[in-house]
C-alpha cells in the first residue's frame, strides 16, 4: 500500500463510519427525524452497520483501520510504525468530514431541534415566554461521547476495557492475509464486535473505543455556528483519546504474550 493509498483510504472510510455512526444517533435524537426515540439498540447496530460499510470501503486502499487504537495495536504487533502518522492523518480529517457531511443531511433537523424549545430536565431550568418552561436538548452526543456518571478513572477503564477487546478482536481474527489491516471476513467480525461492545459495555461512556471517532466530530461540533448547541465539553475529551490508545496498547501486549 502507497501512503497515498492509506491516506485516501482512510479519510473516505473513517468519513463513512462517522457519517453513518454519527447519522443514526442524530435520526434518534433530533426533532422532526422520522426515527427520533428509537433507542439505545438502533445505535448499537447503527454503529455497526457503519463500520461493516467503512470496512469494505476503505480495505482495499488501506487495510481500513479506521481508528488510531487499531493502528496502533497493529504497529506494536507488526511494526510498519512509519506509515502510523498517515492513517492518524486520514482517519482524523475523515471524522471530521463525515462530521461535516451528517450535518447537511440532518440541517434542518438541527435548526428546529436547537431553536424550537422544548422541556426537559428541571422545568425551572430557564424560563419561557407564553407560560412554558424549558431549553434546547443536548446534540454534543450525537457527535462525541461522554459519561452518564462522571468518574474519571471508571470512564477511562471502561474506554480502556472496550477498547482492548475491540482490538484483540481485530489481531485474533480480523486481519488480512498480510496482516496489515482488515480482510472481508475481519470486516464483518469487527462489525459484530463493535455491535457487542456496544451492547455489553456502552452504557457508561458510549464506547468511543476510538479517538479519531470522537475527537474529530467534537472539533465539528465546536465549529458548527448553529444557536444553543452546548459546549463541546473538552474537560472531557483527553478520556475517549487516552482511554482507547491504551486501551488497543493492551491488547496487543495480550495478544504478544498469548497468541504470538
Amino acid at each position: 500500500m502507497t501512503n497515498s493509498d492509506i491516506f485516501i483510504g482512510e479519510t473516505i472510510g473513517t468519513a463513512v463510519l462517522i457519517l453513518l455512526g454519527g447519522g443514526v444517533v442524530a435520526a434518534i435524537t433530533l426533532k422532526n427525524s422520522k426515527a427520533r426515540g428509537a433507542g439505545w439498540l438502533a445505535i448499537t447496530f447503527g454503529w455497526g452497520f457503519g463500520v461493516l460499510t467503512a470496512v469494505y470501503v476503505a480495505s482495499p486502499l488501506s487495510g481500513a483501520h479506521l481508528n488510531p487504537a487499531v493502528t496502533l495495536g497493529i504497529a506494536i504487533i507488526n511494526g510498519g510504525w512509519d506509515k502510523v502518522p498517515i492513517y492518524l492523518a486520514g482517519q482524523l480529517l475523515g471524522a471530521m468530514i463525515g462530521a461535516t457531511l451528517m450535518i447537511i443531511a440532518y440541517y434542518g433537523q438541527f435548526r428546529s431541534h436547537l431553536t424550537d424549545r422544548e422541556v426537559i430536565g428541571d422545568p425551572a431550568d430557564l424560563p419561557i415566554e407564553g407560560g412554558h418552561t424549558g431549553k434546547p436538548g443536548p446534540v454534543l452526543g450525537i457527535f462525541s461521547t461522554g459519561p452518564e456518571i462522571r468518574v474519571i478513572w471508571q470512564n477511562l477503564a471502561t474506554e480502556i476495557i472496550g477498547t482492548a477487546v475491540l482490538v484483540l478482536a481485530v489481531l485474533t481474527q480480523g486481519l488480512n492475509a498480510a496482516g496489515d489491516g482488515l480482510g472481508t471476513l475481519g470486516g464483518l467480525i469487527t462489525a459484530l464486535v463493535v455491535v457487542g461492545i456496544g451492547l455489553s459495555l456502552g452504557g457508561p461512556t458510549g464506547y468511543a473505543i476510538n479517538p479519531a471517532r470522537d475527537l474529530g466530530p467534537r472539533i465539528i461540533h465546536a465549529l458548527m455556528p448553529l444557536p444553543n448547541k452546548g459546549g463541546s465539553d473538552w474537560g472531557y475529551a483527553w478520556i475517549p483519546i487516552v482511554g482507547p490508545l491504551a486501551g488497543g496498547a493492551l491488547a496487543a501486549g495480550l495478544y504478544d504474550l498469548a497468541f504470538a
